[in-house]
């Protein structure tokens, strides 16, 4: 291996001794990086960190992407008529679900929201969420591109600021990925409470009048009706979400806990950057643009995460559809038509599982709606709905998975496995026979008639009188 300082050549090996232009090597001069340097700059400039989160994923370009994906298809302020309706649904379902549940109201802020503010208020939640596999999508990708583990060192120390930007544009690609996605479910979901997770602000609860139009399309049942059922739904979550306090972090941590766990097939990317021209932002821009395939890695962790967040979606979703249809029972003619439609909706998958499979590699369905929504019922009847409800006092009194397979058991109590064939009579009858060793039962062993005084009665038979 040549001992000549890296970038030099020896004296006479060329026209001149002076240092020669590192990054040739990268596929151009000087003054090639320097317009690259500057055109970086303007790609993702103003752009930061992180944005609202502080993370990996540039939050402010994807809020940015998002909003004006949803401009594009129309999103128009919402009107002062429009919010009225929204707020006294809201404050009506209230009241209806106050006869049906032991939990308090926990929407103390009605809001009528816009698209754009749907994606503006949900944004904080859904950063949490979504940073820990946003990180390990930048630091691949950046990696991939800066080809570090090719380099000689020099490379790697010159090229190093460089490097650094590419995982800043990394972010950003990413970043403009998770924007496309909540642009579209923006165009889609009818409140903040749609994907099961808690998104809106605490003590918030929101419709969008665009989504509760577009839901109710098709279905014949007036505007009325469909804006207080999904308000009923919203109060329904809020409810949940204001009064259980674990809920919150039980969900959202089994969601990250899932996400830690993915991998990031990055063969696309990495083919794609083969022999890429870093001088050339516009490849770099081309060749990340593609869709980034998320892997589960199947671990023993992984999977118990992902079973007790669908169990967890499961029940929530089957306690709002429970209580919601008994409050609409009667009020609402169109309630069992807008129920199935919630179902069908919610277990063929949406815009909920598109969005998070794109975000962060997972399909966000409960896949057991109607199990749990069954068991739910069940518990109603066999303990009213105080009963019912006072299982969400913690979460180890929450049904299972194999609950949800036989919800019988878990309302009235099933036999332990084998208990039921034990003869209990035996350890009954040895129980009574076996001899007490209570103080007791000692002391009537003692002979009652012993005298006080030794000397009354005189010695007993073999008895050889007091000792000296």
């Amino acid at each position: 291996m040549s001992d000549t300082p890296f970038g030099f050549n020896r004296p006479g090996d060329g026209d001149d001794d002076r240092p020669q232009d590192p990054f040739k090597g990268m596929g151009g001069d000087m003054a090639q990086f320097a317009d690259m340097l500057h055109r970086f700059a303007d790609m993702i400039g103003a752009q930061g960190q992180g944005g609202v989160s502080g993370g990996p994923l540039n939050w402010d370009l994807a809020k940015n992407i998002a909003r004006h994906q949803v401009v594009e298809q129309g999103d128009p302020s919402i009107v002062d008529a429009e919010r009225r309706q929204v707020e006294e649904a809201l404050r009506l379902a209230d009241l209806w679900l106050d006869e049906g549940t032991t939990l308090p109201a926990g929407i103390r802020s009605p809001k009528a929201w816009s698209r754009s503010e749907w994606i503006e208020q949900t944004l904080p939640v859904w950063a949490k969420v979504c940073d820990p596999i946003a990180s390990r999508m930048v630091e691949s990708m950046g990696g991939a591109l800066g080809g570090a583990g090719e380099m000689p060192a020099e490379m790697q120390a010159m090229a190093g600021p460089l490097i650094g930007m590419v995982k800043q544009m990394a972010g950003a690609m990413v970043g403009g990925q998770a924007g496309q996605a909540l642009g579209a479910l923006a165009r889609e979901v009818t409140g903040s409470a749609d994907v099961g997770l808690p998104l809106a602000p605490d003590g918030v609860g929101a419709l969008l009048p665009a989504g509760v139009e577009a839901f109710g399309s098709g279905l014949e049942v007036s505007e009325d009706e469909v804006r207080l059922y999904l308000a009923l739904r919203e109060a329904a979550h809020q409810r949940l979400f204001a009064h259980v306090p674990w809920l919150r972090a039980h969900l959202l941590g089994a969601v990250e806990e899932y996400a830690r766990g993915i991998t990031v097939d990055l063969s696309g990317i990495e083919q794609a950057v083969q022999g890429l021209d870093l001088s050339n932002p516009e490849a770099i821009q081309e060749a990340l643009g593609g869709e980034i395939q998320l892997q589960p890695e199947e671990t023993p962790r992984q999977k118990a995460a992902l079973a007790r967040l669908e169990t967890t979606l499961a029940l929530v979703e089957g306690w709002v559809d429970t209580v919601v249809n008994e409050a609409a029972q009667g009020r609402l003619p169109g309630s069992v038509k807008l129920a199935e439609a919630v179902r069908r909706r919610r277990a063929t998958g949406g815009p909920a599982e598109r969005t998070f499979a794109t975000l962060v590699g997972l399909e966000l369905r409960p896949r057991r709606l109607r199990e749990a929504a069954a068991l739910w019922r069940k518990l109603t009847d066999a303990r009213g709905a105080q009963g019912r409800d006072a299982v969400w006092e913690h979460p180890d009194l929450l049904p299972t998975a194999d609950d949800l397979d036989d919800p019988d058991g878990f309302v009235h109590g099933r036999e332990i496995e084998g208990l039921s064939d034990l003869d209990l009579t035996n350890l009954t009858t040895a129980a009574e026979d076996e001899p007490s060793d209570t103080p007791d039962d000692k002391q009537e062993d003692k002979p009652d008639d012993k005298p006080d005084d030794p000397g009354e009665g005189g010695a007993g038979p073999g008895d050889a009188g007091p000792r000296s």
